[in-house]
């Protein structure tokens, strides 16, 4: 049952990355709901620090936000191949011009471009924001660990967030008015 419990979850992505990776098309599949499992599994882990509970439940977390890693690359180098003369985005904005520019961009984590988020175009950049993410919120809650409130909240907001998994691959499903590919 443990077994179960802690690889269930990515049992129903199997058959869609082998989908993208057979296809080379990752059109149908939203990568926000890599990031909201990614954001919850991430909270949940961190809840686990403050709040000891089964461990399958963590490993299940583990090996979940893999999993999303995982599609998220293979999303990502699909989108690149995919797409000619995309103007190509990163969580650590460069200049505002395409990538062709021969000297590298300067790159400042201080030009971060919000209407591009989650939108990049290599997987180095979202594994800088899980990082980001990852390294900001666990501060936060080391900081705010003897926080019986807080703690409580951080439990909260990884339930609310996965129960919120369904919200992307919806509006994804809206906007192509096509369930393919999910």
């Amino acid at each position: 049952a443990a077994g179960a419990m802690v690889f269930g979850g990515v049992v129903p992505y199997i058959p869609q990355y082998r989908d993208i990776r057979r296809t080379q098309n990752a059109e149908g599949f939203s990568s926000y709901v890599c990031l909201v499992l990614l954001v919850a599994n991430i909270l949940r882990i961190l809840f686990w620090f403050g709040r000891r509970f089964e461990s399958p439940l963590l490993w299940q977390s583990i090996i979940m936000i893999i999993t999303m890693l995982l599609m998220l690359k293979l999303c990502t180098e699909v989108r690149v191949s995919n797409e000619l003369n995309v103007k190509r985005r990163s969580f650590a904005a460069a200049d505002s011009k395409d990538e062709e520019i021969k000297a590298p961009p300067k790159r400042s984590y201080l030009d971060f471009d919000l209407n591009y988020f989650w939108h990049w175009s290599k997987f180095t950049d979202y594994v800088q924001c899980v990082l980001t993410f990852t390294g900001v919120t666990g501060y936060i809650t080391y900081l705010w660990l003897d926080s019986s409130l807080f703690v409580e909240t951080l439990g909260f907001l990884a339930v609310f967030t996965e129960a919120m998994l369904g919200i992307p691959q919806l509006y994804r499903n809206h906007r192509n008015r096509s369930t393919e590919g999910m």
